[in-house]
């Protein structure tokens, strides 16, 4: 009997040193199967033990690691329930899942970058209201009350004179009221147009203003600035060109040009990039300045248009989206992680 006892102790010891579900099973039949387990038989031939003590004793023995088993056997099972509630088990073998790497936005890298250039020509940012006075919006910047940009198709009004602006240069005249010549300012935000979402329009987008005001200055000076904002932006050895445009607000007007490879195979065309001008006397009237003393210039840009040169991004809700490996393409050594 006591053999028995033994046999069943090292595999109890056994059992409890294991978390393989089929060696688990297997120790737990050894010990405790109906036919053939060691404590199971034990327990039969008890009756062969004839002295009274004897057999109490064996019979104690018997029942202590029998609920021991038992333990074994639940203590397992919760475990393995454990596991299967967390998922399957870890296998160190497989490869790891890709890490999402944070970036900035494409368009504010943009946005910064120029303001960064335009900060080192001597400019400082000015920001102004989204919902704007129709005055501020239209009216200060010389638009003719039968323009069709102050159409409702093209304008979104929030009522009682107020709308939400349609480009940023009501920053122009809200900050020559506040600050008198001489003035360089870049004034970044949000702008807003009644317009469709589709591949190449969107109704709320980023714009960049630019305004120089002081005195003696002139088309010279707003070709100069620009052409550094082009070389340092795009390369020193990038061409830029100037034609003729309108805008109200600016007169004479134009429009600059620069030539840029977008990666789609064709090579370098000539891709427009901002309108400019210098600024009509009646907007620096309606600012309380003295057009006869002061000149100034402005320009404006779209970076959202930029950076979709920049990149070759063919669509521009793809940065209105939220999809993350979109934007993990701009992250720092997205590039060398694509070579690899």
């Amino acid at each position: 009997m006591q053999g028995e006892l033994d046999q069943a102790d090292a595999l109890i010891e056994q059992l409890q040193g294991t978390d393989d579900p089929a060696q688990f099973e297997a120790l737990e039949t050894r010990l405790v199967g109906r036919k053939a387990g060691i404590i199971t038989r034990a327990y039969s031939r008890m009756r062969e033990v004839t002295d009274a003590d004897a057999r109490k004793r064996f019979g104690q023995e018997l029942n202590r690691r029998a609920q021991l088993v038992a333990d074994l056997a639940a203590r397992h099972q919760q475990r393995r329930a454990a596991i299967t509630r967390r998922g399957p088990a870890i296998d160190p073998t497989m490869p790891a899942r890709d890490r999402w790497v944070g970036a900035r936005h494409p368009v504010t890298a943009v946005i910064d970058e120029i303001a960064a250039i335009f900060r080192e020509l001597g400019f400082t940012i000015a920001l102004g209201p989204e919902a704007e006075r129709d005055w501020y919006n239209f009216g200060a910047l010389n638009f003719p009350d039968d323009h069709p940009a102050m159409d409702m198709h093209d304008t979104l009004y929030l009522g009682d004179g107020a709308v939400l602006r349609t480009h940023t240069s009501p920053v122009q005249v809200r900050t020559l009221q506040q600050y008198p010549p001489p003035v360089r300012i870049l004034a970044p935000g949000t702008v807003y147009r009644r317009d469709f979402f589709d591949a190449t329009h969107a109704p709320a987008f980023a714009q960049l203003e630019g305004m120089a005001v002081d005195e003696d200055i002139g088309f010279a000076d707003l070709k100069a600035t620009l052409t550094e904002f082009a070389r340092r932006f795009y390369g020193g050895s990038r061409r830029v060109r100037f034609g003729p445009s309108y805008f109200p607000f600016t007169e004479p007007s134009a429009q600059m040009d620069v030539e840029i490879d977008l990666g789609d195979g064709k090579g370098t065309r000539w891709v427009e990039i901002l309108g400019c001008g210098l600024m009509h006397p009646a907007v620096l009237e309606s600012a309380g300045l003295d057009s006869a003393r002061y000149t100034g210039w402005a320009f404006g840009m779209g970076p959202g248009r930029i950076a979709m040169s920049r990149h070759g991004i063919p669509d521009i809700r793809l940065l209105y989206d939220s999809d993350v490996r979109f934007h993990a393409q701009f992250a720092p050594g997205a590039a060398a992680e694509d070579a690899r």
